[in-house]
């Protein structure tokens, strides 16, 4: 119901929300009393454990580091930089793979990487008369896809959640970050996507409708707005990834790959946004008002993100409950050989994130099927995973109403349209290749 919902009304939290409801009426049949009794007990039951409040607050103080980061001027100090203190453009060519080198940087939050790849790529390509659709192409071509795979950020604190999930409800008996970055490296579509941009922009390869993407002169003169250091950004987030390795290594007695997941990112965060105070208000880059309405704006536009994720906890444990994924399995084993299982997971995938516009919805949907339905079936846990990931990322890539797409549109000032046209092929290429390389991975380990 949960995986219907989502295609129909495009909205995750309702989805997750009416798939728990069914879930609990299947469990309790169809007794009303009992079933909101089961879906309140359920919910205390999540609040009260440590792990899933430290992850629900870590996405809470995401919001508030961006929005302070934003606030600083710091993205805008950076962009200064690279435009007008380095000469490292000099072609077409050098001015989009500069775009597509700070997309690749900057992996902390895929939006935040789309706007500063964006806001570097517009006066080059103003300059050397690139068409916006290319820009935008790079730069959501790059947010996504390096998210996921460098996963010191939202994105990696959602999956280790999921995952973690599925490991406390007993569906597996793993170390949760082992399967984590196991499944990060079977994510074949943002590799793929990223090689093929890369190749892209090296040989102005233009496939389709971006043969046809013409340049649209500026009506103004791109003038660089005032900004401050770019140390405002570059702080924060050099501090974020020696913070996420330092609590690794202190929540794991001194080894890193046991440590603490939803710990150390909890604790990354909290003392980001502590440096930030102190950074910030010393400096007098802003005053300690300013600082705490823009830390709270920030974390409650982020809410949102941590009911999904609050929800996505919930179902998990109404699936396993239902044995949604032995069914599934028992209905794929009579239809699917195991050697396209994860070829047909990528695929459910994408066209869920497709309607939807959201992958990290697609994510707390599909895993807690996923998960289940490859311990079913004796398949790669980790190759499955990597194919939801994989998915939601090609769907979300290709759909109009994603957030990154749209974004990217407006960092690079392209019609979203346009943007989606002149994407497409190449995401359609990556995809192709990416189900190819599923199904190859899956003979292999199967034969």
């Amino acid at each position: 119901m949960a995986i219907a919902l989502a295609l129909y009304s495009r909205n995750v939290l309702i989805s997750l929300f009416g798939g728990i409801v069914l879930g609990f009426l299947l469990l309790n049949n169809f007794a009303i009393l009992d079933s909101v009794e089961s879906i309140f007990l359920l919910f205390t039951s999540l609040l009260s454990k440590g792990w899933i409040l430290k992850t629900l607050a870590f996405a809470v103080l995401v919001g508030s580091i961006m929005a302070l980061v934003e606030k600083s001027g710091g993205i805008e100090g950076f962009v200064d930089f690279m435009q007008h203190r380095v000469s490292l453009v000099k072609s077409p060519r050098s001015a989009l793979m500069l775009s597509y080198a700070v997309g690749v940087f900057i992996f902390v939050e895929s939006s935040i990487t789309a706007l500063i790849a964006g806001a570097v790529g517009k006066p080059f390509c103003q300059k050397y008369k690139i068409p916006s659709a290319k820009l935008a192409f790079v730069c959501d071509s790059t947010s996504a896809p390096i998210s996921s795979l460098i996963i010191l950020n939202g994105w990696g604190a959602l999956l280790l959640g999921l995952i973690t999930t599925q490991v406390s409800l007993g569906v597996i008996d793993v170390n949760a970050i082992d399967i984590l970055i196991d499944s990060v490296l079977y994510n074949f579509y943002a590799m793929t996507a990223l090689l093929v941009t890369f190749i892209s922009i090296w040989f102005n390869i233009d496939i389709g409708p971006m043969k046809r993407a013409k340049h649209v002169p500026a009506s103004i003169d791109v003038i660089a707005n005032k900004s401050s250091n770019m140390f405002y950004m570059i702080a924060p987030i050099f501090l974020m990834i020696i913070f996420v390795f330092l609590f690794l290594y202190i929540t794991g007695d001194g080894n890193i790959v046991k440590g603490s997941g939803s710990s150390s990112i909890f604790y990354t965060m909290l003392s980001t946004l502590i440096f930030t105070l102190f950074y910030f208000v010393s400096t007098k880059n802003m005053s300690l008002s300013v600082w705490s309405k823009t830390a709270f704006s920030g974390a409650v536009k982020l809410v949102p993100i941590a009911l999904i994720l609050l929800f996505a906890f919930a179902i998990g444990s109404v699936t396993t409950e239902l044995k949604t994924g032995q069914y599934l399995a028992s209905l794929v084993n009579e239809n699917l050989s195991i050697y396209f299982l994860s070829a047909v997971i990528f695929v459910l995938s994408s066209v869920m994130a497709f309607a939807t516009g959201t992958s990290w919805g697609t994510f707390s949907i599909m895993i807690p099927v996923a998960v289940p339905m490859a311990v079913a079936m004796d398949a790669d846990i980790a190759l499955c995973m990597g194919a939801v990931i994989s998915g939601g990322i090609f769907g979300d890539h290709c759909s109009p109403i994603s957030d990154t797409t749209i974004i990217s549109s407006m960092a690079s000032e392209c019609d979203v349209v346009e943007h989606v046209k002149t994407q497409l092929p190449y995401a359609l290429f990556s995809g192709l290749i990416t189900i190819v390389l599923f199904i190859v991975f899956s003979l292999k380990q199967n034969l």
